[in-house]
């Protein structure tokens, strides 16, 4: 993969018709809504791009973009490293009566004149991000220091107040 960065606008429809292939790298900081879930923007995402015509003369998008970000995991709250990675599989169609007529196996994608790339990039990775990302070996402190286990313990050796409903249970 090289470390081209990716060009901001694109022609799908004449990209297709050439067969090209489009690699890669961008960084997240260009990415704000990816951003905003992230707990931090210094990571980079690689993209591989191929736009082509298949066996029905249907203009595609097909490829991946991944990388490791960072967000916040949901049992600790401290910063976890995930491996996100989309897959692309996209149909170009010009206007929403084209889009409902692709096959189902592709997604479609509405394009009238030129499409920025990024943002579309941007998408296909929020919708890959785990919806609760969390550490595979997370170990959640319990206990804060020597005097929460002593509360517990002399919990056990207090009286019951409900001992006297026994009483008058066994009296009946």
């Amino acid at each position: 993969m090289s470390n081209t960065p990716l060009p901001k606008k694109i022609d799908p429809r004449k990209l297709a018709e050439r067969g090209v292939r489009i690699e890669g790298q961008a960084d997240v900081s260009l990415l704000p809504n990816l951003v905003t879930m992230l707990t931090d923007s210094q990571a980079v995402i690689s993209v591989d791009l191929q736009f082509d015509n298949d066996e029905l003369r249907i203009r595609t998008i097909k490829g991946s973009a991944q990388g490791k970000v960072s967000m916040t995991c949901q049992r600790c709250l401290e910063p976890v490293e995930i491996e996100v990675e989309a897959k692309f599989n996209l149909a170009v169609a010009p206007t929403e009566e084209h889009a409902k007529k692709l096959p189902k196996y592709y997604d479609p994608l509405i394009v009238e004149d030129d499409l920025e790339l990024l943002p579309m990039v941007e998408e296909e990775l929020i919708l890959s991000l785990p919806i609760v990302p969390y550490h595979d070996d997370c170990s959640v402190q319990t206990s804060f220091g020597d005097e929460a286990t002593a509360d517990t313990e002399t919990d056990f050796d207090k009286p019951n107040p409900f001992s006297v409903l026994a009483s008058l249970k066994a009296d009946k």
